[in-house]
C-alpha cells in the first residue's frame, strides 16, 4: 500500500468527531480507561464508544488490555507518532536545487 492509500484509510478512522474526542481523551487521560468510563466521560452510549473504538483499533491507533470483566483502551503512541511522521514524508515540499 503506498502512502496515499495508508493515509486514506487513517483518514477514514479518524473522519468522526466521536473518534477524535476518544483519541483526545485517551491522550489527556494518559491512563487505559474502559469502555464504561469512555461512555461516561463522552456522554455517547457504550455500543457505540464500543464501534468506534473498534475502527480505532483496526487502524492502530488504540489498543486494548483485558483486565477481568473489562477491556483497558490505550492509545498507541507510537503509531500516531508513525502517522504523523506519514503524513509529513508525503506531503512535505520537495526541496528544490537552485541553479
Amino acid at each position: 500500500m503506498d502512502n496515499i492509500e495508508e493515509l486514506a484509510e487513517l483518514f477514514k478512522a479518524i473522519s468522526d468527531v466521536t473518534r477524535l474526542r476518544l483519541i483526545k481523551l485517551l491522550a489527556e487521560n494518559r491512563k487505559p480507561l474502559c469502555v464504561n468510563a469512555l461512555s461516561n466521560k463522552l456522554g455517547v452510549s457504550q455500543s457505540a464508544v464500543s464501534q468506534h473504538l473498534r475502527i480505532l483499533r483496526q487502524a492502530g491507533l488504540v489498543s486494548g488490555e483485558r483486565c477481568g470483566y473489562y477491556v483497558h483502551y490505550s492509545l498507541d503512541a507510537d503509531r500516531l507518532a508513525q502517522c504523523e511522521k506519514l503524513f509529513q514524508k508525503t506531503f512535505a515540499k520537495g526541496k528544490r536545487k537552485s541553479g
